[in-house]
C-alpha cells in the first residue's frame, strides 16, 4: 500500500516516468487459479499499473509468465550468477557435487544450474507438496457429497480421486557426493529440511540450500540449525540480518550491484540486454 500511495502521488505530481524496484515480488507464488481461487499475482499487477507505475524492476519471479500480468515494461533479473560465483569460489570442492531438485517440478532450474557448472543432476521424487491439503486450510467447502444423484437425479459427474503420493526416491546418484539444493524461494523450510535428511540417509556427505528469495519465516532459523543442512545461501533481495544472527548456517550472497546497474541503465536509456547475457530459458 505504500509504494502504491508513492506512485500515485508521483502520478498526480506530474512525474514523467514512475519506475518500481522490487527484488521480491510478494505474493508471486499465487500466480495460478487453484481451483476457484484468486490470482492474487495478477491482482497486484493491475493495482501497481493503475496507481501510474511505468517500469519494474525485479529479481526471479516464482513464474516468469507473470510478466504477462503487467501492460508495462518488466525487467525480471536473475540473481543465479551470483549464486554460481558463490559456488565456484566458497564451495571448494564444488567438482565433486551434483545440483539437486528437491521436487521435479523446479527440475528446470537445477538443470540450468547443472549445465552452467558441468555437473550431474538429481531430482527427489515423491515429496510432500509445500500446500496444505483442502481439509486442513478450509478451502474443501462446501464437504464433497457422497451421493451425486441426491443433488441432481439426472447428473451424472465422474468422481475425482486425490492423487496419491509415492514414497519418497532420489533420481540421481548422491553417494560420496556435495548435494546441492536450489529453487527461488525459502519460506517454510520443512520441505527442505526432509529433502536434507533424504539425500544424508542415501550418502551425501555435504549439504547446501541455495535460493534466491531467504523469507525465512517463523521458526525457519531454529529449524535450519537443528537440521542435516550445513549451509543456506540466500540473496539480500529481502533483509534476514536477525535470522542470521539466530542462525549461523545463513549466509548472504550481495546482489544490489546488477540492480543498482539495472536502475543506472534505464535513467540513461540504455540497453538492458548486457545484463541477461548467457541467461538460460530454464533460468
Amino acid at each position: 500500500m505504500e509504494l502504491l500511495i508513492m506512485v500515485y502521488a508521483c502520478r498526480t505530481s506530474c512525474a514523467k516516468t514512475i519506475s518500481g524496484v522490487i527484488p521480491y515480488f510478494p505474493y508471486s507464488k499465487q500466480c495460478k487459479m487453484r481451483k476457484r481461487g484468486s490470482i492474487v499475482s495478477k491482482l497486484l499487477a493491475s493495482m501497481m499499473c493503475k496507481a501510474g507505475l511505468t517500469h519494474l524492476i525485479t529479481m526471479d519471479l516464482h513464474q516468469k509468465e507473470i510478466q504477462g500480468f503487467f501492460n508495462i515494461p518488466v525487467d525480471n533479473l536473475r540473481a543465479s550468477p551470483f549464486l554460481l560465483q558463490y559456488i565456484q569460489e566458497e564451495i571448494p570442492d564444488y567438482r565433486n557435487a551434483v545440483i539437486v531438485a528437491k521436487s521435479p517440478a523446479s527440475a528446470k532450474r537445477a538443470q540450468s544450474f547443472a549445465e552452467r557448472l558441468r555437473l550431474g543432476i538429481a531430482v527427489i521424487h515423491g515429496e510432500a507438496q509445500d500446500a496444505e491439503s483442502d481439509m486442513v486450510d478450509g478451502r474443501h467447502s462446501p464437504p464433497a457429497a457422497r451421493n451425486i444423484s441426491a443433488i441432481h437425479p439426472t447428473l451424472e459427474i465422474p468422481l475425482m480421486f486425490p492423487k496419491e503420493k509415492p514414497p519418497i526416491t532420489v533420481v540421481g546418484d548422491v553417494g560420496g557426493r556435495i548435494a546441492i539444493i536450489v529453487d527461488d524461494i525459502i519460506d517454510d523450510v520443512d520441505s527442505f529440511v526432509a529433502a536434507a535428511d533424504t539425500l544424508k540417509e542415501r550418502g551425501a556427505y555435504k549439504i547446501f540450500v541455495m535460493a534466491t528469495h531467504g523469507l525465512l519465516s517463523s521458526d525457519a532459523p531454529r529449524l535450519i540449525e537443528e537440521s542435516a543442512v550445513d549451509e543456506v545461501v540466500v540473496t539480500n533481495t529481502i533483509p534476514h540480518e536477525i535470522q542470521k544472527l539466530q542462525c549461523p548456517k545463513i549466509k548472504t550472497v550481495d546482489i544490489s550491484m546488477i540492480l543498482s546497474e539495472a536502475i543506472r541503465r534505464i535513467h540513461n536509456g540504455e540497453s538492458m540486454s548486457y545484463l541477461f547475457r548467457n541467461i538460460g530459458v530454464d533460468d
